[in-house]
C-alpha cells in the first residue's frame, strides 16, 4: 500500500513558567477594553500547518517530530511542541 497525505498540527508554545508578553497583552485587552471578565487566561503559541506524504498517521507524526527537533523549530530549555495527526487529506 503506498503512501497517503496527512495533516499535520504542530504547536510550539512557551512553557508554563515562561511569561507570555503577548498573551497578557491579549489578556488584558479583553477584561480591560472589552469587559471579558469570564476569561482567565489567554496563552500564544505558534502554530505550523503541514501536508505530509506517510503509511499512517503514527509515521506522520512521528517524522514531523523528528524535523522540528533536527531543525530546532523550537527551543526545548523555554518551550514545549505538541505534534498531532489531525487526519488524512
Amino acid at each position: 500500500m503506498g503512501n497517503k497525505e496527512f495533516n499535520v498540527i504542530v504547536i510550539i508554545e512557551n512553557k508554563s513558567f515562561i511569561n507570555d508578553p503577548e498573551g497578557e497583552t491579549i489578556y488584558h485587552d479583553l477584561i480591560l477594553k472589552n469587559k471579558y471578565n469570564n476569561i482567565k487566561s489567554v496563552r500564544c503559541a505558534k502554530v505550523l500547518k503541514l501536508i505530509v506524504n506517510a503509511k499512517n498517521p503514527s509515521d506522520a507524526r512521528l517524522s514531523v517530530k523528528k524535523m522540528c527537533e533536527d531543525l530546532r523549530i523550537f527551543n526545548p530549555i523555554v518551550s514545549n511542541c505538541q505534534v498531532n495527526t489531525i487526519s488524512d487529506k
